[in-house]
């Protein structure tokens, strides 16, 4: 691992300032990348486990992804402010405004365009897992997710697993799961052995194992037990993987 980019919490977790992603202003996407995306490459950040991609992305109003194809991949997508307009080649439309989820299983092959339709910038994040087989029948699907419901507790919000009934299923050993925490709040997570875990705190500043991590940075996770506490009224993602 490179020490410029990554910050070493203790022996199982590691930190990726915000300010250190790779970066790509297109105008009408101001993107960052936890992850080797597109023309940003670093060979000691090219996934976490079976995450592959986490991008951090500010959409204008009235711009977007024209139709691309994707194959063999899990796509979700968390909206944290304004709303994305989806359209696929399966024929699914549909609009995902903040704090619902989206998930695309690419399958053998899918082409979809994602809009934001919307007056203000849209931001979200976009996580790549990869599935646990290739091939298959591509799916879509979105739902909303309740802020309060995840008020000092994790919600999980896609997985990979039959008993998660509520949550969107997507083709991984996977679960992306969501909580907010309010200031003194605190939460723990158990990485489990052989899995990785990856957090960012969409906003507020929380601390892990005793170390700061402010909005947007992502810390890897791995085997272990975490205890994380809010510093300022937080939201939370984490997706735990392969």
């Amino acid at each position: 691992m490179t020490t410029d980019t990554l910050t070493r919490i203790d022996a199982k977790a590691d930190r990726r300032p915000f300010a250190s992603l790779g970066h790509a202003d297109h105008g009408w996407l101001n993107a960052r990348h936890h992850f080797s995306f597109a023309s940003y490459h670093d060979p000691a950040r090219m996934g976490w486990g079976a995450i592959r991609v986490w991008n951090d992305d500010e959409i204008a109003a009235g711009a977007g992804f024209p139709p691309h194809p994707h194959r063999d991949m899990e796509i979700i997508t968390y909206v944290r402010s304004g709303a994305i307009s989806h359209e696929d080649s399966m024929g699914n439309r549909g609009r995902t405004v903040a704090g619902d989820v989206q998930v695309m299983s690419a399958g053998s092959g899918v082409r979809h365009a994602e809009f934001n339709a919307e007056d203000q910038t849209t931001t979200i994040f976009q996580i790549w897992i990869e599935p646990m087989t290739k091939g298959g029948r591509p799916s879509w699907g979105a739902k909303p997710f309740p802020k309060d419901d995840r008020s000092g507790q994790w919600v999980t919000l896609a997985s990979g697993f039959a008993n998660d009934a509520d949550a969107l299923p997507i083709r991984a050993e996977a679960r992306v799961m969501a909580a907010t925490l309010a200031a003194g709040g605190t939460l723990t997570h158990d990485v489990g052995e052989g899995r990785h875990a990856y957090l960012v705190p969409a906003t507020g500043a929380l601390q892990i194992d005793g170390e700061r991590i402010e909005a947007r940075d992502g810390v890897a996770l791995a085997a272990g037990s975490y205890r994380i506490e809010a510093i300022e009224d937080a939201e939370i993602v984490l997706v735990d993987a392969e």
